[in-house]
């Protein structure tokens, strides 16, 4: 009776202890992303796809931007600055460790920014650190920065994926083998597949609750539904559902949230290649563009217009969709003027992304009313990233920009739109020797116009950003000031 009794008795045990643990809070999570990034290094690609997976995950920076966009503490755990605005003294965290276990300290610090700014620097925000005349180590927890000039943007650079800390030690191997401070390292890559990250056991802040994370790559629209929906991906923080979101907003097992991003969508053109080097033709490019039908077909309508590069959500924001308004007529009328009454034929470079297909699709449509023949080239990312943004090999091409307030690349004079204005150049100029705010919101307005009267790109919207994810998780960001999917404070509920 005693034996029948006990087996009753640890019968019950064990099947408490697993009904407790069934409803314990999970700690895994399957995030699917469209793009691959090309490597895994923030400080040596453009690509918004690498600090996706990495940015505040991985890898961190001396400030940190946080989900409303304003700049916080990270790895410097406070500042001072100077009266003239040229010198900045960081006081560092201490305690710090990387993931192959050593030591963050000053001299990382100096290692990084220094590298950032040489000359042989292949950092794709390079010119924002170019305003850094040295950094000096005062003590282990303490760098002095010194400036040039004063740049008003200074402690925001510093927070973007560009400017993550990096060790001597392991910064020529972080676009395979990425080593940082973060509260996950990196676990492994299946190219072509996902990339997988685990929790840093001897992270120096608040641990994730989550233990293991998968970024899985479905560059496919049409594959992202039923891998939601058979729960083998739990989130999409930027979903390509498009006709399939409704039915997913009225399925309560999913949180559907519809946010903003910094990404400026536009027909990207070569400036420096003709016919598009003569201003009446991208004049009659805008006016032959209709923005509605771009929206409702590239982003489900729920993209937001714009008229120059700029995001709308910005205070400093200024809209110029009016500037060359929908006019096939006045298209025409521009080509004729140009030279080109019967038209001409031009490439279209797509990269993978649905509101570039999509939309893509719908431009060559548009333009062809006018006489512009578009041949479509669909890209894979890598060979977009090869061919349009590094080769300057396009005509046009569509993409979103989501770096945040980048609206100097347009001063850049080896940038892919081969944009060159000095008007333009010495208003990006003064806005870095301009820390007022209303100042420098009186200056981007005055570089937006200059943007949009030169019909540099084709503004076309606001990249919104369609989070899709398990109605249990909480703590992914609901929009996207910089391009992060920051994991730090995502959880399961229970």
């Amino acid at each position: 009776m005693r034996k029948i009794l006990g087996a009753l008795l640890a019968a019950t045990a064990l099947t408490l202890a697993a009904t407790a643990a069934s409803f314990a809070a999970r700690t895994d999570l399957v995030l699917g992303v469209v793009l691959e990034p090309p490597h895994l290094d923030p400080t040596a690609g453009a690509a918004g796809a690498i600090d996706e997976v990495l940015y505040a995950n991985v890898f961190q920076g001396l400030t940190r931007i946080d989900e409303k966009g304003q700049v916080q503490p990270q790895l410097a755990k406070s500042w001072e600055v100077s009266e003239d605005g040229k010198v900045y003294t960081f006081t560092l965290q201490e305690g710090v460790k990387f993931h192959d276990g050593s030591d963050f300290n000053a001299e990382d610090v100096k290692f990084t920014l220094d590298r950032a700014r040489a000359e042989s620097s292949v950092n794709p925000q390079k010119t924002l650190y170019s305003v850094i005349s040295s950094v000096e180590v005062v003590d282990p927890a303490t760098v002095k920065v010194t400036l040039s000039r004063p740049q008003g943007a200074f402690l925001y650079n510093l927070g973007i994926g560009d400017a993550i800390i990096v060790a001597s030690e392991s910064a020529e191997t972080n676009r395979e083998k990425p080593i940082g401070t973060g509260p996950f390292k990196f676990d492994r890559w299946a190219k072509g597949s996902a990339i997988f990250l685990s929790r840093f056991a001897d992270y120096w802040g608040e641990p994730a609750a989550l233990e293991n994370v998968e970024f899985r790559v479905i560059p496919d629209a049409a594959a992202a539904m039923p891998a939601l929906l058979s729960g083998d991906v739990q989130a999409f923080p930027n979903a390509q559902l498009g006709d399939s979101l409704p039915l997913i907003q009225s399925d309560p097992r999913f949180k559907v949230v519809i946010g903003s991003t910094e990404g400026e969508t536009i027909l990207a053109t070569n400036n420096k290649k003709a016919p598009f080097d003569n201003l009446k033709v991208r004049q009659a490019i805008a006016h032959a563009i209709d923005r509605d039908e771009i929206i409702l077909g590239a982003s489900a309508g729920n993209g937001v217009p714009i008229g120059s590069h700029f995001a709308p959500h910005n205070p400093a924001y200024e809209d110029l969709t009016g500037t060359y308004p929908h006019d096939i007529e006045k298209a025409k009328a521009l080509l004729t003027e140009a030279g080109m009454p019967e038209g001409f034929s031009a490439t279209l470079k797509l990269p993978p992304p649905a509101y570039a297909r999509q939309g893509g699709e719908i431009i060559a449509s548009q333009l062809r009313k006018v006489g512009i023949n578009l041949e479509i080239v669909p890209l894979e990312w890598a060979e977009w990233l090869k061919q349009v943004l590094n080769e300057k090999n396009y005509d046009l091409s569509i993409i979103s920009h989501t770096e945040p307030n980048d609206i100097d690349i347009y001063a850049r004079p080896d940038y892919y739109f081969g944009y060159n204005n000095p008007e333009f150049n010495k208003i990006i100029e003064d806005l870095d020797l301009n820390s007022d705010q209303e100042k420098r919101n009186a200056l981007y307005k005055q570089a937006q116009e200059i943007l949009a009267r030169d019909a540099v790109n084709g503004f076309l919207f606001e990249l919104p950003k369609v989070g899709v994810w398990d109605a249990k998780i909480q703590g992914l960001w609901e929009n996207m000031p910089i391009q992060a999917n920051d994991l730090t404070k995502v959880h399961w509920t229970e």
